[in-house]
């Protein structure tokens, strides 16, 4: 069986490429924005709950707009909606900028900026989703969705170190800059997406997002594949610890910050370069409950420890598994959904990839403020290696999934 990266879906389909270009350079002037808010509300607070409130910020406008979204999603040209969106979100990203060169507005601007930021998001991020699968099938889906997932991780691996190099070097507001710039890139690859979507079946409003909702809920390995992202990421998601762990072990540097989620990447560029192994497994639900299980355990461990060393692998270990879930979970979801509901699920999956790490980031603000940073880790990725345990038990059905390998 092949192990490394199958580039089959960059190779044969110029449509993909373009759109894979396009989103890795915007991926990681993304990286840019995510670090300068975090970083920015750390330093002008100094407060583990203000952090955690960038998470608030994010999640709640993502989960309303991604549902409000799927009342009509599947039933528009889903390029034009993404176009729009990501144009709001250059005027929105540009505008953070200035907040952040200027100090205007402040962290509660800055706040705002985010939340609408995330509104935006929620609606163009469950299309996104839906153009992999309209372009690839099979294998080949499995490999486009780990090469998505590899230009996430890439700009994990480059983005958070450079910010935070920039940041010492030059300050926040350039790195919030540089992500206004390379947006444009997204609207590049967009643009060469075809034109038009298939109508689907029923009428928009709240009836389709009623029959979103129950079509995931009767469908196990679906309602499963979502239910085990939630537990990962808002039982065990680490970001917003990261300024503070910082602070209580690492003597409070930007540099060091950076290494972090850096640290993370690298796990998750060396799984995607592997991907082989995973996009070729032919129960993904299984190899999904696996590697959640790893990352809960491996999370859980880096709250006990105090080496800079062993708290870096053991972060890198947690992305590798990262990687494999979300390549699975997207696997399951997009191979089990008819395309009439692809619209629905995907921004049940986006809520659940998305705003499902920003609520959890929230809850380990909260839990750190009451305690300490690596208490607050430990005992995430505890609750998390349980309700995993849970879902594996209770699902059967993901479990055993199988996928049908395509025909080269």
């Amino acid at each position: 069986m092949p192990v490394l990266t199958d580039l089959r879906p960059l190779r044969e389909n110029r449509t993909f490429r373009r759109l894979w270009l396009g989103t890795t350079a915007s991926g990681f002037g993304g990286q840019f924005g995510a670090f300068a808010v975090l970083f920015y509300v750390w330093d002008r607070t100094h407060s583990a709950a203000a952090v955690g409130l960038v998470g608030l910020a994010t999640g709640v406008p993502l989960i309303l707009l991604a549902l409000a979204g799927s009342a009509f999603t599947d039933h528009v040209d889903r390029r034009l909606l993404a176009l729009r969106c990501t144009a709001a979100q250059i005027a929105v990203t540009a505008a953070m900028t200035v907040v952040a060169f200027t100090d205007l507005g402040g962290v509660p601007a800055m706040l705002a900026l985010v939340a609408v930021q995330s509104s935006l998001g929620g609606l163009v991020g469950p299309a996104r989703q839906t153009f992999v699968p309209a372009l690839l099938t099979g294998e080949r889906l499995a490999a486009g969705l780990a090469l998505n997932h590899l230009s996430f991780q890439v700009a994990m691996l480059l983005g958070p170190a450079a910010a935070g190099g920039l940041t010492a070097v030059a300050g926040v507001g350039w790195c919030l800059a540089f992500d206004t710039f390379t947006f444009v890139a997204a609207l590049i690859g967009l643009a060469g997406l075809p034109t038009g979507v298939p109508p689907s079946a029923g009428t928009p409003g709240l009836r389709a997002v009623g029959d979103g909702l129950a079509y995931a809920a009767r469908t196990p390995p679906v309602r499963g594949a979502l239910l085990a992202d939630l537990a990962a990421t808002l039982f065990a998601m680490p970001v917003a610890l990261f300024p503070v762990i910082n602070d209580e072990r690492f003597g409070g540097r930007p540099e060091i910050l950076g290494l972090f989620t850096t640290a993370i990447a690298v796990g998750g560029v060396t799984a995607s370069i592997l991907s082989g192994l995973a996009t070729r497994q032919p129960r993904p639900g299984r190899l999904l409950l696996i590697c959640g299980a790893i990352w809960a355990l491996t999370l859980g461990l880096a709250g006990a420890t105090g080496s800079l060393p062993l708290f870096l692998s053991l972060l890198a270990l947690a992305g590798a598994a990262d990687t494999w879930a979300v390549v699975s979970r997207g696997t399951v979801i997009q191979t089990v959904t008819p395309p009439d509901y692809r619209g629905r699920i995907s921004s049940l999956e986006h809520i659940a990839g998305s705003a499902g790490p920003q609520l959890g980031n929230l809850r380990a603000g909260l839990v750190a403020a009451a305690s300490s940073g690596s208490a607050a880790l430990a005992l995430g990725g505890a609750t998390a290696l349980v309700a995993t345990g849970l879902i594996a038990v209770t699902t059967p059905a993901l479990r055993h999934f199988r996928t049908v390998p395509s025909a080269d």
